[in-house]
């Protein structure tokens, strides 16, 4: 893991980038890779690179070229099939100098070109120069496990790990982009390309960007999500016999996660079934010492604490925990936010940066998680609300179809069905457009964009002028055809998971840190595999994640596999409204810095702010109002940390490690 960064002159008369520019650039990202910095620069290009080691300690630095060097790379992430991809370019007679997956992914690109990304298994963002020619390859992982960011403008091109890295280049203009706010009160976060700032693009998760000496560009996609056709006949003999070969899968995946390190690789450990899975083939293999890691909260409701100890109990790991509570989360909120670089509407990326900080601190620069089988196997409540809806649907007339909402929540304290009237005309919406695309998302979205009323009505009148992209605008062709679950699982994975999920939760908060996560089932031939199951073997009735479950028998104890799906959760609006109501909190709500954020309208936001306070004794706070805290409070801090404030260069000192110049 590591951080990229770097400028392209695409003008006719190009300028070479400044040392200081891609200096304050690195900077920017040290977090990332602290171990080792490098820099390379010529007559219209510099790249920089803060190195996390965890592959070839020795010989893996960066910036690294081929033999000729015209072609050089900085990347972030791990290629963890480069064993054998090396195997294979050295049959067609490429010599290697390293022992790094970087030096591979320049060979298989002077080999195959573009069509490497399909053949490389991991997770990466990565920039290629070309000297020769002077182009530029821009490219990230299948769904967004790594971030990379583009700004184009006054004939250059910026390309980043982080966005701060960008703005540390004064020429970069900082505005927010109402586009990026409007989605992220519709799907949880912006979807790439867009992102929270003008002039700020992400690149799309499975794609390839090919910037021309001229500053023109194609974007080729090399990977997007697919199934079968809805009415296509399984392959599988039996659900067993899949269920085994999942575990083949599954086991091949942490394997790799586990060997393909030159430092201990740890394991998160939830108490739920995935991280239990991950952690137990983690501990299958490789010997040695084993670290685990787990989240515990004093709150009762939010705490899991027996299950993560009984899993690990199981494992002759070395375990460590840390206990989270409501303050913890309002004193690091600033910087999580810093972090994420993007409104977030819940607390939970706070805990897990107090978590990846403990790992960090016990020499742990690496660890296996459980993200993405919700995805893969259909394990989230959604999909089962839309199970349950679609049902109703062919009877809307019927009493006894809605009553299966209340086999849903057991977890929640405040259950949606304990006001059931409410409750089931709020499910109702929508019931009469089943074959919609959104169906099973409708509730979600239509829940989080109640938070549109508090916009600004300068907000409101730049979404008029020029609205913020529709997921269902860009939807595969063959969407139409696949099964209700497959449908709602596309549209999960390409909002939620890439946009939310893998970045504010996950890349921000371990990186934050220094710390690599690796994720056993994002991995290719894993979603590969799931994505050909039956809906059926996911989603058995309503019982989540069936074929998981039987993968992990006799792997993970009978409790933690039975038990119904928990799904991470943290204190939300609460945290911040106790007896004594953090400065920062109290700043972001004031007249003064609403309206120079220009986001939200003064009046409504502090409604909201004293309404919460006024119930803060109770901490009883509905969806919206906790949605809506936690969401506004963040934008400001986004706007405070990102555009309003100019921060200081960093004042430590720049070793580099490689200092090229051409």
């Amino acid at each position: 893991m590591c951080g990229i960064a770097g400028i392209i002159s695409s003008s006719t008369h190009p300028e070479p980038p400044s040392r200081a520019s891609l200096e304050a650039m690195v900077h920017a990202i040290r977090h990332r890779g602290p171990d080792e910095f490098g820099m390379y620069r010529d007559g219209c290009a510099g790249l920089v690179h803060a190195r996390l080691s965890l592959i070839d300690l020795a010989t893996g630095q960066q910036p690294m070229a081929n033999e000729d060097e015209t072609l050089w790379i900085v990347f972030n992430g791990e290629i963890f099939n480069y064993i054998e991809l090396r195997r294979e370019l050295e049959t067609l007679g490429h010599r290697f100098r390293t022992h790094s997956d970087t030096e591979v992914i320049i060979h298989a690109y002077e080999a195959w070109g573009s069509g490497c990304f399909k053949k490389f298994n991991g997770q990466w963002a990565l920039a290629l120069w070309n000297s020769s020619d002077r182009t530029l390859v821009l490219a990230r992982d299948r769904v967004g496990v790594r971030p990379l960011y583009v700004h184009e403008g006054g004939g250059r091109v910026l390309f980043a790990s982080e966005i701060k890295a960008l703005f540390a280049d004064p020429r970069v203009p900082r505005r927010i982009d109402t586009r990026g706010l409007d989605q992220t009160f519709t799907y949880w976060s912006p979807v790439a390309p867009t992102t929270m700032f003008d002039g700020i693009e992400a690149i799309v998760p499975g794609t390839v960007r090919t910037y021309a000496r001229d500053g023109s560009h194609s974007d080729e996609t090399y990977w997007q999500m697919s199934f079968p056709d809805a009415l296509h006949e399984p392959t599988f003999k039996s659900a067993r016999a899949a269920a085994d070969r999942l575990r083949d899968h599954l086991m091949q995946a942490t394997r790799l996660r586990m060997v393909r390190a030159d430092v201990p690789v740890g394991s998160y450990l939830s108490g739920g079934l995935d991280s239990s899975l991950v952690a137990k083939m983690g501990r299958m293999a490789k010997e040695g010492l084993f670290r685990t890691f787990s989240l515990r909260f004093d709150d009762a409701e939010f705490d899991e604490t027996p299950f993560q100890r009984m899993m690990a109990s199981t494992l002759d790991s070395d375990h460590g925990e840390i206990v989270v509570t409501r303050t913890d989360i309002a004193r690091v909120f600033p910087d999580v936010v810093l972090h994420t670089e993007q409104p977030v509407l819940r607390t939970a990326p706070a805990p897990l940066y107090l978590l990846s900080k403990l790992v960090r601190g016990a020499g742990i620069k690496a660890v296996l998680t459980g993200e993405g089988a919700d995805e893969m196997f259909a394990g989230y409540d959604l999909f089962r609300e839309a199970k349950i809806r679609l049902f109703w649907s062919r009877q809307p007339s019927s009493s006894c179809r809605p009553r299966l909402f209340d086999r849903l929540y057991p977890y929640l304290a405040r259950s949606p069905q304990s006001t059931k009237g409410m409750a089931l005309e709020f499910w109702k919406q929508g019931l009469e457009r089943p074959d919609a695309p959104e169906f099973s998302h409708d509730p979600r979205w239509r829940t989080t964009s109640a938070l549109k009323k508090f916009y600004s009505p300068s907000s409101a009148e730049a979404l008029r002028s020029m609205p913020a992209g529709n997921v269902l605008n860009s939807l595969p062709d063959a969407f139409t055809r696949w099964d209700p679950l497959a449908q709602a699982q596309y549209l999960e994975v390409s909002t939620l998971l890439s946009g939310y999920l893998l970045s504010a939760q996950g890349d921000r908060m371990l990186m934050a840190n220094s710390v690599e996560g690796r994720f056993p089932f994002l991995d290719a031939e894993v979603m590969e595999f799931a994505n050909l199951l039956p809906a059926a073997y996911k989603l058995s009735g309503l019982e989540e994640k069936k074929i998981l479950k039987d993968a992990a028998r006799g792997l993970v104890p009978e409790p933690i596999v039975r038990r119904q799906k928990q799904p991470y959760r943290t204190p939300d609006a609460a945290s911040f409204l106790g007896e004594k109501i953090p400065g920062y909190v109290e700043e972001a709500f004031s007249e003064q810095a609403l309206a120079e954020a220009g986001m939200f309208a003064p009046d409504a936001a502090r409604r909201l702010f004293a309404k919460c306070k006024q119930r803060a004794a109770g901490t009883v706070f509905s969806n919206t109002d906790n949605m809506a805290f936690v969401g506004m409070l963040s934008a400001q801090l986004v706007y405070r940390s990102m555009i309003a404030e100019s921060r200081p260069q960093c004042s430590a000192p720049l070793h580099l490690t490689t200092d090229v110049i051409r």
